[in-house]
Formats: C-alpha cells, structure tokens, sequence
C-alpha cells in the first residue's frame, strides 16, 4: 500500500433512523452501539496505520468538537477538518477535500467512506483496498460493492457485468450500472441473479481524476466548491470552507453527480460483513442475537422474549421487556422508543411527529457537548434549572455573563478554578460558589481528572442564548452554543 492513500471520512447526518439514541443535535457515528468505540472512531482506525495518510474529515461547525475529542481519545491526528458552512450531500463535501489534497499532491489517492459504517474485519476491507489501489492510480474510479445476503430494499444496488467468483476476491470488476433502492421482487430478483452488489458508498480514486470528472460532468460545481475552497479561513485546528459560494452550491450525491454519468468506473467486491446500521433492525442483527434472538444492551433484562433488542442508555434506568417477540425497545432518560421490528424503518415518522409538535427530543440530545465537555439537565421549573455538568482535563468555559439568571455551582468531583469579576479562586470537591446576576465569570479545570459540578441556575429567564462571551479559547463568537 503506497503511503500516498488518503482516508476522507464524511461526517455530517441528521440521525433520524436510529432515534433516540441518534439526533440531529448528536447523530449516529459519535455513538457506541456496536462495541466499545464509537462508530466514527472505529472508522478513522480502520483507516489508518501502515500505507495512510492521516484522515481528512469533512463535517459540519456543530460537531467540530465532537470531532476532535473523539479522534484524541482515540489517539489519532487528523491532516485536516473541513468544516461544511451547509449540508450539502456528498458530492461537494468530497469534491472540496479532493481540491485540498490535489493542492498538496495531484496524484493522491481518495479513500472515501463514510463514517457510520460497521466493517467487522478491518484486514479484509484493506485486502479489498489494495485490490483496487492499482487500478485507482490508472485513473480509474472506483466504488465497493457488498455480497448481499437478502432481498434489502433500503440500499442502493451495483449491476456487474459477470457475477463475482464464489471467494469474492477483490478484484475489479466493470460497473454495468447503479441500481435506485428496489422494491422488494426486484431486491430478490438481484439477489437470485448473482451479478448485483450493495453499494456501499465507498469509493477509492485520485484526487485529480475526481476534480477532471467534475470539470467534465459538473464544472458548475466544481466551480462553486473550488471558490469556497479558495476562500476557505483557518480557524484553530479547523478549515473553515467559504460560505457565500458553498450556498450556492447543489444538494446532490457523488453518485448523481458524477459516478453515474462517468465511464471510467470500476467494481470492487467485497465479501465480508458489513452494515450501515440505516435501523434498529440493522442494529439488533449486527449486535450478535443470543440464541433465543435477544439483544440486549447496559441495564436491560429480557424475561421469556423472541427477537427482540432490548437497549437503555442510562445507568439509573432498568429496561424490563417480558414476553415479546420482535420487538425494538430504546429507553433514554428523555424518550423512549416501542416499535415492532418490521416497522423500524418507520423511526422518522415519529421524529417528524415530535418535531410538529415542538419537542425537544426531535433533534436535541439529552447531554448536550460542548467543546470544554457536556452538561445536562436534571431537573426544571418555572424560574430553576438544576444540571451536571462535566469539564475535561485543562478544559475552560467562556469568560461570560448573563443577563437574566444567578448561578450555583457545587464541585462534587475534581478541583475548579473560578473566576467571578476580578477574585480568582480554587474550589474543591464539597465546596460551593455563587455566580450573582450579571457577574463576569469563568470556570476552568486545571486538574489531570475530569471536573464534575452540579449547577443550580435561578431567574427569569434559562435559555442557552442568555450569555455574553467577552474571551473564548475556542474563538466562538456571540451566540455561539456554550
């Protein structure tokens, strides 16, 4: 493997199959529901080691942080975070890390995946990628295709002009066309057939193919992008891509874009697992049902059950499911989520109910993260609002003000540097102190331990947007969240 490949993570979504656990606010690749890691994590390590180049991700400004703690609890430094100023599908997320790593080396090797995806034997998808490196560095583009094991309705497909050899090496293939999801007579029509894959939405090219493809099938786009890029801004350890040219820009996939209309297309494929987890179906399958078809996931207790995907997400919360069969059942400290099995795709139904209706639980997640760590809420009245709140090693909160609330901060683990006006003090486990009404104010956690402190706010008003920031070290502006 040359060391000229380059993993491009794709990081953005709404997470609205796999609520509650996944919302707008959090979605799906930043949680653990497969193993102990994160699916974004699991994906930058798949990617990486031997043969790769540090990751480029592209993602969004409100899960910039997110990014960025995660890949250090990993231990692993990205070569660039591309920050979206919208989302905008794949096709310009891709397009503007190609124009990044074509100013640095016109000759790299993409390799894009996105980051939610489940790929259990991380050396075989390799042994896949190295399949398709040669022919890549031709100037071929290349996509991966799954061996299908059932009729699946919910991915798109890939036509190959001969079927796979029965050991599914990874050998390229020409591409006779993308297949649109089917209903399902078709889906087992493919699968019969043996000359369809999945499409995966993994694709492997060079950077300066990709950019020649775009000038030939989309140059509007490439334009737009390329302005963008050109005026992109350097904002701590992110790139932040130039908003007015980006807005214009078309919300379209690199698929429709360009994989569709181009002949210069290869097939790679790849006989091991994998998943996109697109449900809780899909989750209860890849999380290894017992015999009896149970899965069960942190304080949950299945009596007599068949089937069934019992998952609760707080430690304080027992999830109990007796006698059921194919049943999807996930209880967070905010939501709780019933839905038989069949109908878990079904799951947007219901943020979209909630969202009607004005929820919170639509699209914002109970632990709300912040670039210093993440608080939430435990308890909520007229003119009080009670949170924990937890700060990470040599982390700091704005220096800050409110307009409408006084708070109370009680340290119950760590040690917090306080500043309010011009007094800097330390206050340690068990001790307290009072932020009064408009005082200038600052907490730090000068410690090597996370700091944990519960907040009592009180006053007439407790939105997220009473704040004056006067200095941040995370060069938020006002009205930035936290």
């Amino acid at each position: 493997m040359t060391s000229s490949l380059h993993p491009v993570l794709l990081c953005g979504g709404s997470g609205t199959r796999l609520w509650p656990l996944s919302r707008k606010s959090y979605p799906k690749q930043f949680s653990s529901l497969i193993g102990d890691e994160s699916l974004f994590q699991a994906s930058a390590r798949r990617l990486s080691g031997p043969g790769f180049a540090a990751p480029v991700i592209v993602t969004g400004s409100d899960f910039r942080f997110i990014v960025t703690e995660q890949l250090a609890q990993a231990h692993l430094d990205p070569a660039a975070i591309l920050i979206e100023p919208a989302a905008r599908n794949t096709a310009p997320a891709i397009l503007a890390a190609a124009l990044i790593l074509q100013r640095q080396d016109p000759g790299a090797v993409m390799l894009v995946a996105p980051s939610d995806h489940v790929i259990p034997d991380g050396a075989r998808f390799r042994e896949a990628v190295l399949g398709a490196l040669p022919v890549a560095q031709q100037g071929q583009m290349v996509t991966f295709g799954i061996r299908p094991d059932r009729a699946e309705t919910g991915y798109g497909w890939l036509e190959l002009t001969t079927c796979p050899d029965p050991e599914f090496s990874p050998v390229p293939q020409p591409l006779a066309r993308f297949v649109e999801k089917p209903d399902l007579p078709s889906a087992q029509a493919m699968l019969d057939g043996g000359r369809h894959l999945w499409n995966a939405g993994i694709f492997l090219f060079r950077a300066d193919t990709l950019v020649a493809a775009f000038a030939a099938l989309q140059p509007e786009i490439l334009d737009q992008v390329r302005a963008s890029v050109a005026g992109a801004e350097s904002d701590l350890a992110f790139t932040r891509l130039a908003p007015a040219p980006w807005d214009k820009v078309a919300d379209i996939s690199i698929d429709y874009a360009v994989m569709e209309k181009a002949d210069n297309l290869a097939v790679v494929p790849y006989g091991g697992a994998w998943s996109d987890l697109g449900g809780w179906e899909a989750v209860w399958r890849e999380a290894g049902p017992n015999a009896t078809g149970v899965v069960t996931k942190g304080p949950a207790q299945a009596i007599d059950c068949t089937d069934t995907l019992l998952r609760s997400e707080s430690t304080g919360q027992e999830l109990v499911g007796i006698g059921l069969t194919d049943i999807i059942a996930v209880a967070m400290p905010d939501a709780v989520l019933v839905a038989h099995k069949s109908r878990a795709q079904e799951v947007r139904k219901a943020v979209s109910a909630l969202k009607a209706k004005g929820s919170p639980q639509a699209e914002t997640f109970p632990r709300d993260h912040r670039p210093w760590g993440w608080f939430e809420s435990l308890a909520m009245g007229p003119r009080f609002q009670v949170k924990r709140i937890v700060v990470h090693p040599g982390a700091a909160l704005s220096l800050q003000s409110h307009h409408h609330r006084a708070e109370h901060w009680i340290v119950v683990e760590g040690t917090a540097r306080v500043t309010i006006g011009d007094t800097v003090q330390l206050v340690s486990e068990n001790q307290s102190v009072y932020i009064p009404l408009g005082a200038v104010h600052r907490m730090e956690n000068p410690g090597k331990l996370p700091l944990t402190l519960i907040e009592v706010q009180t006053g007439s008003y407790l939105g997220e947007d009473d704040i004056i920031r006067y200095e941040d070290v995370y060069a938020r502006g006002q009205g930035a969240k936290g």
